[in-house]
């Protein structure tokens, strides 16, 4: 379904030209097709080492003017245009009219499709592996400047029995977009193994619409025109106007002459020079305002009524806590008796004589040896557990006695 259309016939009309440019009546359009077809097969024969690459026909009452673009002008021209001469005389003989020749150099010929699908050709007949040739094609179409390249090549490549096709791309190649210029060539390389076709697309870039060009002239031209009436009245009413204002910049203190001339201007003036005027007046007096307005001092703030009453009841209260506080420091003097009994108590235990250690001994013994039978006796009399053994004896006793009896 994709890339079934010329890029260059679906772009006719639109950003490129035809490169046929003729009418003819109905009897005569066939005759006409196959001259021009005629001329470009005799260029192209002609001038193979030349790089022609498009040849221009335009068709008049009396003559035909042929234009060649080629990337080898110094070819086609010869020394003193001794080629062009001989080339004339050639295509007159075999179309029978008088010829016009232009000759058009090709200043990039890397950006040109079908010198390049010719460049790829020449080096598939010379045996030069055709995937180098397609990718220095690309490296040097990309290094010129180009958006993008696409390069295909059909046919038995590198010697294979079986055709088939190679694709190498790089960049971008917007065929859908009708503004982009996208350059087609199409060229074949004659081998022994038949024939390799070569189809090149190159892409130049965006070609936009002018058509809004000679409006944008024409709108300056009118602005031009229209400038000097407005300047023209602002000069005459400033000059008698700006010798007076110079008093009342000095003279801060009195600002009622610089409104009564700021309003005289603004008659003379146009708006936008009576605003200008009227911003530089108030910046002249907005200063000698400042200088006489005293610098008020920043009175301190009056304490609120809640907070007067705070203070006073903290200042009520700290004397009494301060007599509070040694009262309840000062401890009570000790009580007489109290210190007489345990004075009393001290001078007994040293009247008493010390007891020898074997006397001790005896007592303490005496009186563990009370305590451990009412001990023994408190505890109650715990229920005896059944063991395994126990049963088991009384068994073992009647097992006895049956054998004792028989």
């Amino acid at each position: 379904m994709g890339r079934k259309v010329h890029p260059i016939g679906f772009r006719l009309g639109f950003i490129q030209d035809w490169q046929a440019k003729w009418y003819a009546a109905d009897p005569h359009y066939a005759e006409a097709v196959q001259e021009d077809m005629k001329l470009r097969q005799a260029i192209q024969s002609k001038y193979v080492d030349a790089a022609v690459s498009r040849v221009d026909i335009e068709r008049q009452v009396k003559e035909v003017a042929v234009t060649i673009y080629t990337a080898r002008p110094g070819i086609v021209i010869g020394r003193g245009g001794q080629r062009v001469e001989e080339l004339r005389q050639y295509l007159e003989q075999l179309t029978g009219k008088k010829i016009r020749l232009n000759i058009r150099e090709i200043r990039q010929p890397e950006l040109d499709a079908y010198l390049v699908a010719r460049t790829i050709g020449d080096q598939i007949e010379r045996r030069i592996a055709y995937r180098r040739a397609m990718k220095q094609a690309l490296f040097r179409t990309m290094q010129a400047g180009a958006g993008g390249i696409r390069v295909t090549c059909s046919g038995r490549l590198g010697d294979a029995e079986i055709a088939r096709r190679q694709v190498m791309h790089q960049g971008q190649v917007p065929l859908q977009t009708i503004r982009a210029d996208i350059d087609y060539g199409f060229a074949e390389a004659h081998t022994t193994l038949g024939r390799t076709g070569i189809k090149v697309w190159i892409y130049k870039g965006e070609v936009l619409p002018e058509a809004k060009a000679p409006e944008a002239e024409a709108a300056p031209a009118e602005a031009v025109a229209v400038k000097p009436e407005v300047k023209a009245p602002a000069a005459v009413a400033v000059a008698p106007v700006e010798k007076p204002a110079e008093p009342v910049a000095a003279e801060a203190p009195a600002p009622a002459p610089a409104v009564a001339e700021v309003k005289v201007e603004e008659v003379a003036r146009p708006p936008a020079a009576r605003k200008a005027r009227k911003t530089a007046a108030e910046a002249e007096v907005k200063p000698a305002e400042a200088e006489a307005k005293p610098v008020a001092k920043e009175k301190p703030a009056k304490p609120t009524r809640r907070r007067v009453r705070e203070l006073a009841v903290k200042t009520a209260e700290e004397p009494a806590e301060a007599e509070i506080k040694p009262a309840v420091e000062e401890k009570p003097a000790k009580s007489a008796p109290k210190r007489k009994a345990k004075e009393a108590v001290a001078a007994k235990l040293k009247e008493k004589p010390a007891e020898p250690v074997a006397k001790k001994k005896a007592k303490a013994a005496a009186a563990k040896a009370t305590e451990k039978p009412a001990k023994a006796k408190a505890k109650p009399a715990k229920p005896a557990k059944r063991t395994r053994k126990a049963t088991t004896q009384p068994i073992l006793k009647k097992k006895e006695a049956k054998d004792v009896t028989t």
